[in-house]
């Protein structure tokens, strides 16, 4: 199921991805504001979270946008 299409009647959904190679356990959130689209995305692990805007009609295109930045803001933490 598209998670746009379940949660909230102004169609936010959140996803839980799966343990990732590079990352580990990632949530992602959709929230839908008009023609607009937040992607949230959290690392489980440490509780770091990054956000993209973008077009609703991206799903896709903006979270991979959110998860690149939340690998940039991790890579930044680490020394």
């Amino acid at each position: 199921m598209d998670p746009l299409q379940r949660g909230s009647p102004t169609g936010g959904g959140v996803v839980a991805l799966g343990p990732d190679r590079e990352l580990g356990e990632v949530i992602v959130e959709f929230t839908r504001n008009g023609v607009y689209l937040k992607c949230s995305a959290v690392h489980v692990a440490t509780g770091v979270e990054v956000s993209a805007l973008g077009p609703a009609a991206e799903p896709r295109g903006l979270e991979r946008v959110a998860i690149a930045k939340l690998k940039r803001a991790l890579a930044q933490r680490t020394p």
